[in-house]
């Protein structure tokens, strides 16, 4: 147990905040003792992995429970299908790397995300054209009520866009675990242009799934910035899901209008297009910023505050619902 503690070190942003109790887990039982301690002193609990999607605001009056188990295991092998297992402490893109290099396909599209494995289910991570819910099996979860062990499948998780039952109950469940269903030789999903494009710029006629992490991870350094060089938290607003009236009123307006359709008439409108059109890419107030190369992406040029990131927020969700009739929901947990 550590005492009043600075965070800058534990969130991305790079934002100043300080804690009156953190307790670094490595195992099933300090989760449980961590828990049970709060319980017992009547704190608050806040807990993070990587704190890649964490925009502190204040300082954390809690006990911070910050997820530091690590390993993977395979469960099972069949030749085709693996069962892999990975604690939720254990970095995702490092994880990503080493079932890549395992020969294991499925997790290529979700290379360079930040954050831990034990984050990932929380808001279902997705890009080009993957989300978790596509590879994912199952999960061990604590209830911190019960301090109880549970195991969730695939239906049980209740997976939505950027959405999950851990989000939606917080403060019910620690995840501890997740498994993984990969493949070998499993079909590559290469539906969005640019991952297309970048292998063909390579002469790359029949990819392999590490062929398509390296492609990705080439695209995400060039557009998004690296936290250890300028502080944010990725990609800061959803996507907005629009119906097909919005959508067909926008196109008429904008006729470069950036959507996916949704398979249920509805369409997934680009958030970065919508910031971007509305002129706010490179915007910069202060040591808070829109970055300049990707609108989706609010930076910490040194020394801004958590307020002042948030505050930036709410003034580009306000132009953006005045602009355009649509609103955009922030993606990291604001504390």
């Amino acid at each position: 147990m550590h005492r009043d503690v600075a965070l800058k070190p534990y969130n991305t942003f790079g934002l100043q905040a300080r804690a009156t109790h953190l307790v670094n887990v490595t195992d099933d039982d300090q989760a449980r003792a961590a828990l049970a301690y709060a319980r017992d002193h009547g704190l608050e609990v806040l807990v993070i992995g990587g704190g890649s999607n964490l925009l502190l605001t204040r300082d954390v009056q809690a006990l911070v429970l910050r997820m530091a188990s690590r390993g993977v295991q395979v469960l099972a092998d069949d030749g085709q299908r693996v069962l892999i297992e990975a604690q939720a402490g254990e970095p995702w893109h490092p994880f990503v790397l080493q079932t890549l290099a395992m020969g294991l396909g499925g997790l290529e599209n979700l290379s360079l995300i930040p954050g831990t494995v034990g984050a990932a289910p929380m808001q279902n991570i997705g890009a080009y054209g993957v989300e978790l819910k596509d590879v994912f099996h199952s999960l061990t979860a604590l209830d911190r009520t019960t301090l109880q062990t549970r195991e969730f499948t695939l239906q049980e998780c209740a997976f939505a866009y950027r959405d999950s039952l851990f989000k939606r109950e917080p403060g019910r469940w620690l995840i501890l675990r997740v498994r993984f269903a990969l493949q070998r030789n499993a079909p590559l999903h290469l539906d969005y242009g640019p991952v297309r494009q970048r292998l063909a710029e390579q002469g790359i006629v029949h990819p392999t799934a590490a062929d398509v992490s390296a492609a990705i991870c080439a695209i995400r350094r060039e557009k998004l910035p690296d936290p250890a060089e300028l502080g944010n938290a990725g990609s800061f607003f959803k996507n907005p899901i629009v119906d097909a009236d919005t959508a067909a009123r926008l196109r008429q307006q904008y006729p470069d209008l950036v959507a996916y359709p949704q398979g249920d008439g509805r369409q997934k409108l680009a958030a970065g297009w919508l910031i971007e059109r509305a002129g706010w890419k490179g915007h910069r107030q202060g040591d808070v910023g829109v970055h300049h190369l990707q609108s989706l992406v609010l930076v910490n040029h040194g020394t801004a505050t958590g307020e002042q990131v948030h505050q930036l927020a709410q003034e580009i969700q306000a132009d953006i619902a005045r602009r355009f009739g649509v609103d955009l929901e922030m993606e990291p947990n604001l504390y």
